[in-house]
């Protein structure tokens, strides 16, 4: 079993930015990628970013509604994923789940397909 710890949500002034940090318990030879989604009020969990950890490169995806926004990074000695968003909008208000999977994690992929979900955060985008 792999625990997932989200931590640095909170309430930011449209154009601010805030960092999410999430760390795994531990990484199995299964995980793959890591990565984050967000569910807002009354609409269903969307994908928002994720990378690998199997490949040396740390290949990238992210929905085309964070491009050039947010940065998805990780930290393989901290078994840490990092989440930097700039720019923020009101939008963007959600609580963000963290995910981990023995696959690639992209906006094709199905919630019931990811193996761990973190307990979410919270983040608040004032206009």
């Amino acid at each position: 079993q792999v625990q997932l710890v989200e931590s640095g949500g909170g309430l930011v002034q449209a154009g601010g930015s805030l960092r999410l940090s999430c760390t795994a318990s531990r990484r199995t030879f299964s995980t793959f990628a890591m990565g984050w989604f967000r569910q807002a009020p009354g609409k269903e969990r969307e994908f928002v970013a994720a990378i690998t950890w199997s490949w040396n490169d740390g290949r990238t995806w992210y929905a085309d509604s964070v491009k050039g926004r947010f940065t998805i990074s990780r930290d393989g000695a901290k078994n840490t994923v990092y989440l930097q968003m700039n720019s923020l909008k009101p939008e963007d208000t959600a609580v963000y789940y963290c995910a981990s999977d023995g696959s690639i994690i992209d906006s094709t992929t199905t919630l019931k397909e990811i193996d761990y979900w973190g307990q979410g955060t919270q983040v608040t985008v004032s206009s």
